[in-house]
Parts: C-alpha cells; sequence; structure tokens
C-alpha cells in the first residue's frame, strides 16, 4: 500500500480534545477502508501566516497513513464537509518517517542557558 502523510488544521474554536476527537475519527476510517495510522501528532495551536475562513490560529495535527488510495480519498471527502477542519493536505511519499517531527522535537530540545560570557552592554558615543 502507498504511503501518506496528511497534515490538518481544526478551527481555533474547538477545544484540543476536540481536536483528538477528529484524529481519531480518522483513524478509524482510515482502519475501516483497509489502511493504518503508523503515528499521529498533535502539535497544538498555532498561529497561522494569514487568516483562513477568518480564523487566525489552527489546531495542527500530523498523520502518517499506510492505507490504498480509496481510503485516502474517502478521508478527504470526509475532511471537506467537516465544519470543524479549515485545511488540509495530504503528501505521498516513498517512506513513512516515523521519529518526531522537527515541530515536536523543537519543544523536547532543552531550553538554551544565557550567555554570560559577555560584558556588561555599554554603549559609548564618539563626541
Amino acid at each position: 500500500m502507498p504511503y501518506y502523510e496528511h497534515v490538518v488544521i481544526a478551527r481555533q474554536d474547538v477545544s484540543p480534545q476536540q481536536a483528538e476527537a477528529l484524529n481519531d475519527q480518522l483513524k478509524h476510517l482510515i482502519e475501516e477502508n483497509g489502511g493504518h495510522i503508523a503515528k499521529i501528532e498533535y502539535w497544538g495551536l498555532r498561529n497561522l501566516t494569514y487568516r483562513v475562513k477568518k480564523n487566525r490560529k489552527g489546531h495542527y495535527s500530523l498523520l502518517a497513513i499506510d492505507a490504498p488510495a480509496a481510503a485516502v480519498k474517502e478521508m478527504e471527502r470526509q475532511l471537506s464537509i467537516n465544519e470543524d477542519v479549515i485545511r488540509y493536505m495530504t503528501v505521498r511519499v516513498e517512506e513513512l518517517d516515523l521519529e518526531l517531527s522537527p515541530i515536536l522535537a523543537r519543544r523536547d530540545r532543552p531550553e538554551r542557558p544565557e550567555r554570560s560570557d559577555r560584558g556588561p552592554s555599554e554603549t559609548t558615543f564618539a563626541e
């Protein structure tokens, strides 16, 4: 079966639990149609670059899918009629990347300590 990466953006008005429920609904739909979801990542509420359907933010999710094309087509059909979904995009890939995505990997990285090797910031002006 072909592999897909799917990103879905839900409206900012829905709760994180409703966004997770949407992911579960998509997983159930794919599995009903003979596919398998290898990974689901919920990226949280993030700012959009520009307004989309009067929304400035959206709940992002990434799904790694191993499914027949008919299952993906049915999932996209369901998403197109769902009022809570702002945008979605499905991309066919050669192999699934099951590691943590860069979005979540950046979150797990420890904070960088303040640089203390610089002296006090003083500005002098020549007269």
